[in-house]
């Protein structure tokens, strides 16, 4: 499985991002500052859903 960051977090292995991996039927989702802790499969519909909803504005992001 290649898990993969967002070309936006600049390659920056110090900060916390999110990171993404395609797995059979979903999204593989982790912390890429703990890669050995949990982890959350979302379907892949939720997650352009998500990242959708992330572009548009539409959340209360921090």
């Amino acid at each position: 499985m290649i898990w993969r960051k967002s070309s936006h977090s600049g390659g920056a292995t110090d900060e916390a991002c999110v990171e993404v991996a395609g797995l059979a039927g979903a999204v593989g989702v982790r912390d890429s500052k703990d890669p050995d802790g949990d982890r959350l499969a979302v379907s892949g519909a939720a997650f352009r859903a998500l990242v959708q909803k992330i572009k548009e504005g539409t959340l209360d992001l921090p």
